[in-house]
């Protein structure tokens, strides 16, 4: 399991500053920009869902992915009434209160009141996020009111 709470981290043999590692997750999310939605995919330029940008940007930054990929259909949240998205991500990074929520902090929205958090994104600036919508590609878009309103949890990658 990766260390949460590491004041600095070691990125390709090299101790990197927080705010330096953060401009590495976010310049990698951008980098997946213009990938087309494909469920359970996480291949830049392929194929990605939200999930799927998340787990690619881990890989590049952070490393080998900490746990396995569980089957999951589109309608998994409204089935399972089960916050696992939000469980998985506090196994492996660093909660952050939602006022405090900072650039390269991963976001989880709920689609509905009552729901579990199944949508995921990255902050890329106090106003944009980049994320992988359904019949979309991963693009970067406005941190908007509607996406505030649904805003459930925030986490930060190890090291940031």
């Amino acid at each position: 399991m990766q260390e949460a709470v590491m004041q600095e981290a070691v990125m390709d043999g090299a101790v990197m500053a927080p705010a330096a590692l953060r401009g590495r997750f976010i310049a990698e999310a951008r980098d997946w920009i213009g990938t087309p939605y494909l469920h359970r995919a996480s291949l830049k330029g392929q194929g990605a869902d939200c999930l799927g940008l998340i787990r690619g940007v881990w890989r590049a930054v952070v490393g080998p992915e900490p746990q396995g990929l569980p089957a999951y259909a589109p309608d998994w949240a409204e089935a399972t009434k089960a916050e696992q998205m939000a469980q998985a991500a506090g196994r492996h990074m660093r909660a952050v209160p939602l006022q405090a929520i900072a650039p390269g902090d991963v976001l989880l929205f709920r689609w509905r009141d009552g729901f579990p958090a199944k949508h995921a994104a990255i902050l890329v600036s106090a106003e944009r996020m980049v994320h992988a919508h359904d019949g979309a590609a991963v693009a970067e878009v406005f941190l908007a009111p509607w996406w505030r309103r649904r805003l459930a949890f925030a986490f930060a990658f190890p090291g940031a």
